[in-house]
């Protein structure tokens, strides 16, 4: 097994990916498909990780687990790679996808990096979360397994190849576009390599493992 790489593995479709209502952010299990999308997503390792990192929203920890049933006795922490959630949580409560898009148009609109619902959390926070994940990492060696977001994987990615200074407004519609240009499907995996200067290099966005019937979004 090569040395010193992380794999971040987006969660399998879930109900709120299936337009299902959402009670909050985090209790959204997988569906039967992101089931299927999980099991898909751990075949393709080539060998126990040396790590897997979850957070325990429901869809992130419900698809490492094929992984983790593959290879009994895996390390497993609990790290913070928890979805970018920027609306209240109440406003999740009953409603699907397709009924917040106008809540999240008016808060991409904005661009206020400090702005904070009840609840939830601001692009300056969640930027320096992802940070805080990039730095963690920079002491890690060995194969690590993150099971995590489609936004937190996408910030994540922005972060190694800018390197902003800071999380300002500038910063926070540079992301907006990079987030917008980049889709990712449920249990796509992003491989990161810690690169000399400090860091990271994004060597690959593998998605092949996952045939049309199982494309998800």
């Amino acid at each position: 097994m090569e040395t010193d790489r992380t794999w971040l593995i987006r969660h399998g479709q879930s109900t709120s990916n299936d337009q299902q209502p959402t009670s909050d952010p985090g209790s959204s299990p997988l569906t039967q498909l992101g089931l299927v999308q999980a099991e898909l997503a751990a075949a393709i390792f080539p060998g126990p990780p040396d790590l897997v990192v979850v957070f325990p929203f429901m869809r992130a920890a419900m698809t490492a687990a094929p992984l983790l049933a593959a290879y009994p006795g895996l390390p497993l922490e609990e790290w913070p790679v928890q979805e970018f959630t920027y609306l209240s949580p109440g406003k999740y409560r009953g409603t699907t996808m397709s009924e917040r898009r106008p809540m999240v148009a008016d808060y991409w609109e904005r661009l206020d990096p400090g702005r904070v619902d009840p609840g939830a959390e601001s692009f300056a926070a969640f930027i320096g979360r992802v940070r805080d994940f990039l730095d963690r990492l920079r002491s890690r060696r060995g194969f690590t397994a993150v099971f995590t977001h489609g936004q937190f994987m996408r910030a994540a990615i922005w972060w190694a190849l800018t390197r902003p200074a800071e999380a300002g407004v500038r910063e926070m519609a540079q992301f907006r576009a990079f987030r917008e240009s980049i889709r990712l499907p449920n249990a796509a995996v992003v491989g990161l390599r810690y690169a000399e200067g400090g860091g990271f290099c994004v060597e690959s966005m593998v998605s092949d493992h996952l045939p049309p019937e199982a494309l998800t979004y």
